[in-house]
């Protein structure tokens, strides 16, 4: 099956987990919404991070902030970019950090992951931060 992100989030009336799958062309929608239902905190590791992105996330991200959400992203650094993906970097850090999250580099970052209220993974081959015309495995 090619084009598929993997969710799991633990069931709320059990111990067991469940889990479905979602595409790039399903996967954000379903995380939109999973983010307007976070309460508590919420991680992002994404390596890479664009400019087109991040904006479409922005008005999600301030909603949360303004409910007291803590957001904290993990990336690769922007000097690990090539033009012009660095200056997109830099200014989706920028605008993240002013609005509150918490923003960390980590070398060599590949981890393609989500944590919301620490019972919902999003967890794939898709770049939260910077998906745009790939297909996903």
């Amino acid at each position: 099956m090619l084009g598929h992100i993997f969710r799991r989030y633990k069931s709320i009336s059990s111990d067991l987990l469940t889990s479905q799958l979602y595409d790039e062309q399903t996967f954000y929608r379903a995380f939109m919404r999973d983010l307007n239902n976070c309460m508590a905190e919420a991680v992002i590791e994404s390596p890479f991070i664009t400019s087109n992105r991040v904006a479409s996330l922005l008005p999600i991200f301030e909603k949360m902030r303004s409910r007291q959400v803590k957001i904290a992203v993990n990336t690769r650094h922007p000097s690990e970019h090539e033009a012009p993906y660095d200056t997109q970097a830099w200014w989706a850090i920028e605008q993240m950090q002013n609005m509150g999250i918490e923003v960390l580099f980590t070398g060599g970052h590949h981890r393609k992951l989500a944590i919301l209220d620490r019972r919902i993974l999003w967890e794939g081959s898709l770049n939260i931060l910077s998906q745009n015309n790939s297909c996903e495995v």
